[in-house]
C-alpha cells in the first residue's frame, strides 16, 4: 500500500510542466544552434547567386561570355575586366536613360511622400466636411489597376502635350502612388497620442508647424518605408515607361529592352547596364534599412 502526501501530489504537475519547458527550451536551442545558422547562410548565398553571376558576367568580355559560363572566372581570374563598363559609359542611350530614370524616380518619390504625408495628417487629425467619405474614396482607388488607366490617361496627356515627356511619367506614378501613401500614413498618424498634439496646440503651434515639428519626426519610420516602396516601384517600372515615354525620355528599363531588340548580341552593354539598374535600388534599400524595419515593426505593433 502506497501513501501519497499532499506535497507529492502537488509536485507531479510541476514536474510535468518543467519537463515540457525543458523540451521546448531544448528545441529552441536546437533551432538557434550553429547548424541552422549555417543553413540560413547557405540559403542567403543561394539567393545571391543570380546577382553574383550578373556581376561577374558584366566583368567579362563578350568572347569569354560566349565561350563559357560566368563561373569560369574562379579558375581564370584574368577574364575580369572593366571594359564593359567603359563601353557602357560611351553608350549615350544607356547613360541618358539612366539620367532619365533618376529624373523620373526622385520627383515621383518626393511628391508622393510630401503630398501623402500632408493628406494623411489631414485625414487623421483635421476636421472637414465629408472627411470619412473622402478617405473611403481614396482607399477605393487602391483597387484600380494601372492597366485600366493607361489608354485614357495617355489620351489625356496627348491632348495637353504631356505624352512622351518625363513630367507625364512623373505625374502618372505620383497619381497612382498617392492612394497607398495616404492610406498608410493616415493609419500611422492616427496612432499618435492626441494629448501630444493638444499640448503642442496649447503652446501656440499651428497646423503646419505641428505637422513639421511633431508629426513628421514621429512618422519618420513610416515615411521612410513609403519612400522605399515608391522608389523601388518607380525605378523598376517598365509598363508605364513603355507607354508614356519615347526616344530621349526612356528610363533604363526600356533602354535595356531596346538594346535587346536592336542588338541581340550586345551583351557587353546589357550585363553592366542591368547590374547598375539593379544595384542602385539595392543601395537605397540598405541605406534606409533601419528606418524601413522600424516602420514595419511599428505598424505590426499598432
Amino acid at each position: 500500500m502506497t501513501v501519497q502526501t499532499a506535497g507529492s501530489t502537488r509536485t507531479a504537475p510541476v514536474r510535468a510542466v518543467a519537463a515540457k519547458e525543458s523540451l521546448g527550451s531544448r528545441l529552441a536551442g536546437a533551432v538557434s544552434g550553429g547548424l541552422v545558422r549555417v543553413f540560413l547562410i547557405l540559403v542567403g548565398l543561394f539567393w545571391l547567386v543570380p546577382t553574383i553571376g550578373l556581376l561577374l558576367s558584366s566583368l567579362r568580355s563578350p568572347q569569354d561570355m560566349s565561350s563559357g559560363g560566368w563561373w569560369q572566372v574562379f579558375t581564370e581570374p584574368s577574364q575580369l575586366t572593366f571594359d564593359s563598363y567603359r563601353k557602357l559609359l560611351e553608350n549615350g542611350d544607356i547613360t541618358g536613360s539612366l539620367v532619365n530614370t533618376v529624373l523620373i524616380t526622385v520627383p515621383a518619390t518626393v511628391l508622393v511622400v510630401v503630398v501623402g504625408s500632408l493628406a494623411g495628417y489631414a485625414f487623421a487629425w483635421m476636421e472637414f466636411p465629408g472627411r470619412d467619405w473622402w478617405f473611403l474614396a481614396v482607399v477605393g482607388l487602391l483597387v484600380v489597376p494601372v492597366q485600366v488607366a493607361l489608354i485614357p490617361i495617355a489620351e489625356l496627356f496627348g491632348s495637353v502635350g504631356l505624352f512622351g515627356t518625363v513630367l507625364g511619367v512623373v505625374l502618372f506614378h505620383t497619381g497612382f502612388g498617392l492612394p497607398f501613401a495616404v492610406f498608410l500614413l493616415r493609419n500611422f498618424f492616427a496612432e499618435i497620442p492626441r494629448e501630444l498634439l493638444e499640448a503642442a496646440r496649447l503652446d501656440g503651434a499651428g497646423e503646419l508647424r505641428l505637422f513639421a515639428r511633431v508629426v513628421m519626426p514621429l512618422g519618420g519610420p513610416a515615411i521612410a518605408s513609403l519612400g522605399i516602396f515608391q522608389f523601388l516601384w518607380v525605378w523598376n517600372d517598365m509598363l508605364v515607361a513603355l507607354v508614356f515615354t519615347k526616344s530621349g525620355t526612356q528610363p533604363i528599363t526600356v533602354a535595356l529592352q531596346t538594346q535587346v531588340r536592336q542588338f541581340g548580341n550586345n551583351i557587353d552593354v546589357l550585363a553592366p547596364g542591368a547590374f547598375i539598374s539593379m544595384v542602385i535600388p539595392l543601395a537605397v534599400f540598405f541605406a534606409f534599412q533601419r528606418q524601413f524595419v522600424s516602420g514595419v515593426m511599428a505598424g505590426a505593433v499598432k
